[in-house]
């Protein structure tokens, strides 16, 4: 799984000009699955942005995490993080889950951090989305599963 994270004043997704939901202060989160994504994936990644450190404490340091600030979750299903553009100038999205498997990855994220105690407010999926979303700072970090997944390097041989 792969999240655009972005801390937010205020963010709102929309279809065909009906909100489907709104959030203030917290997290936008934009969500791709890829073929090998399953459930283990989707509770780590949601342990990982709930306690993800980027909001700042009372001495302006990035030391608080949503957990920690009360903060909300916009989570918005996206293919097009796992658009390939090494060939080309058309995107291959090869990569790309199925909807019948990434639609309850997705929902299965959004419901993870739901468990954790962060109201989420979801878009729809497979649907053209309007999403409205007031980065603060700003502050963008760009989470993948494949990466954080993998064990630490040995320091010692």
């Amino acid at each position: 799984m792969r999240a655009l994270v972005q801390r937010v004043t205020e963010a709102e997704v929309s279809v065909d000009g009906r909100s489907l939901g709104s959030i203030g202060h917290g997290l936008a989160l934009l969500l791709g699955v890829t073929h090998a994504d399953g459930e283990r994936e989707a509770r780590f990644l949601a342990e990982k942005v709930a306690n993800l450190r980027i909001f700042d404490d009372d001495a302006g340091k990035l030391n608080r995490s949503l957990l920690d600030v009360g903060g909300s979750a916009l989570v918005v299903s996206q293919f097009t993080l796992y658009g390939d553009t090494r060939k080309g100038r058309r995107p291959s999205f090869i990569d790309a889950a199925r909807p019948e498997q990434a639609a309850p990855l997705v929902e299965a994220f959004a419901g993870h951090l739901r468990n954790l105690g962060v109201p989420v407010t979801t878009g729809q999926f497979q649907a053209v989305m309007l999403v409205r979303i007031h980065n603060h700072g700003p502050v963008t970090i760009w989470l993948d599963t494949a990466e954080l997944m993998q064990p630490s390097p040995s320091t010692h041989d």
